[in-house]
């Protein structure tokens, strides 16, 4: 048996928390295999909204069962935080949830040093979420880090604070003064020390040997869902660095975040959103500043759900999904939030863009202010999708815009969202 991959193809916000927990039900193990609490999934059913930032999209359903991976990086304060929320709402997360004892741990001090380099950098900053992601995955790279396994060491309160003792001189030479700071509402000390109890409630979860775990699971044929976090577009390596996540969140990174065999890798799909969105700073050639990206950002709702900040919006970008396809090896698609669209008369897609002077297919490694895209225009639908379950039933427009997608990329749009509850999903 091979696992399958599910993973964004834009700057992340692609809709994947809905999609995953759509087709759990086809798999028997979801599986996160990098980033952490930057990322935001929202699920949405039974006239209920659900935001996860590190536990799988497959929690909902019991008889799931859901990994965090050793390439994830976790905040004990945060998903402790997160998994008392699903427990309000009627949900047991800690009955199927199953960490890698391989996994990172973001410090309080981590979320620090996030705050003091995002701050130096003034008008360069590269919009953190402030959640610690880039200083924690530095420490693991240092050989720093560390893991859930280390909570029960014996001298795991020796390690942490060499640890932080290291972090806090860097926040000294940078002159940070973080007397007043909060984090998530609370003072550092007051963070430290919530952070310290949520450790006891970490230790209660299923923490094993993942790799083992999944690979027994493809040996019994059990299929597996690898879920992806942020987008292609924002790959530690191949995204528009330096305006990137930490990870890597390519195909490739399932092997190294899950511990899995190249070869084990089977199905790739990818998702899109029918135009574009990036959160923070970076080059974002279709961006539209005018009223175009205005409708969308309010017919979209596009605020982050990790730190609600406005999202910047354009028309869809074809040669950066093309780029993410190749890199992705993605074999099948999906398409979200073609219902955004729906109030529009007329659509731009960029087919082309012009670097200095000259047309290319091809996205550079600097994308900036010598990235100027052509654009096809094609007619909107500019009629409403409530009720629609058929995909023959949508608009022609809707379907031309598709097939038009379809015959430049290469790869089968097998499924379409037209809102966010996972009931508005129409299979092809």
């Amino acid at each position: 048996m091979k696992l399958d991959v599910l993973l964004g193809l834009q700057w992340g916000d692609e809709g994947k928390g809905k999609i995953v927990d759509f087709l759990t039900p086809k798999y028997d193990i979801v599986a996160r295999f990098q980033g952490g609490p930057n990322a935001g999934h929202t699920i949405e059913f039974d006239h209920n909204k659900f935001i996860l930032h590190t536990i799988p999209s497959g929690i909902f359903d019991p008889a799931k069962e859901n990994i965090i991976g050793n390439g994830v990086i976790i905040d004990p304060y945060i998903i402790n935080k997160e998994i008392q929320t699903l427990k309000e709402k009627g949900i047991d997360a800690g009955k199927n949830l199953r960490i890698s004892k391989r996994a990172h741990l973001i410090l309080p001090s981590h979320r620090l040093l996030d705050a003091t380099y995002e701050n130096a950098k003034g008008k360069l900053k590269i919009g953190s979420t402030l959640k610690g992601i880039g200083p924690t995955y530095s420490d693991k790279t240092a050989r720093d880090g560390l893991r859930i396994g280390d909570l029960f060491a014996e001298d795991f309160n020796e390690k942490y604070s060499k640890l932080k003792d290291k972090h806090l001189q860097i926040v000294k030479f940078y002159n940070f003064d973080f007397s007043g700071y909060e984090i998530d509402g609370l003072l550092f000390e007051d963070y430290e020390r919530a952070w310290m109890d949520a450790i006891e409630s970490l230790k209660k979860i299923k923490l094993s040997d993942t790799e083992y775990f999944i690979n027994e699971a493809l040996d019994e044929e059990k299929p597996v869902l690898a879920e992806g976090a942020q987008g292609t577009m924002l790959d530690i390596d191949f995204g528009s660095y330096p305006f990137v996540t930490s990870s890597n969140t390519i195909t490739s990174g399932v092997c190294s975040g899950l511990g899995v065999a190249p070869k084990r890798v089977g199905k790739v799909i990818g998702i899109f959103k029918a135009y574009c969105t990036r959160v923070g700073s970076g080059p974002f050639p279709t961006e539209l500043e005018n009223e175009d990206g205005q409708q969308l950002r309010d017919g979209g709702k596009e605020y982050g759900s990790t730190t609600g900040r406005p999202r910047r919006c354009g028309w869809l970008d074809l040669p950066a999904l093309k780029y993410a396809i190749m890199i992705n090896g993605v074999d099948e698609l999906i398409m979200m939030k073609a219902d955004v669209l729906s109030t529009f008369k007329s659509l731009k897609v960029a087919t082309h863009y012009l670097v200095e002077g000259k047309q290319t297919e091809k996205v550079p490694m600097y994308a900036r202010e010598n990235c100027t895209p052509v654009y096809k225009s094609m007619k909107g639908w500019n009629s409403p999708l409530d009720g629609i379950s058929d995909f023959e039933r949508l608009p022609s427009a809707l379907k031309q815009y598709m097939r038009f997608i379809e015959s430049e990329v290469g790869v089968p749009i097998k499924i379409v969202s037209t809102g966010p509850d996972r009931t508005q999903t129409i299979i092809r």
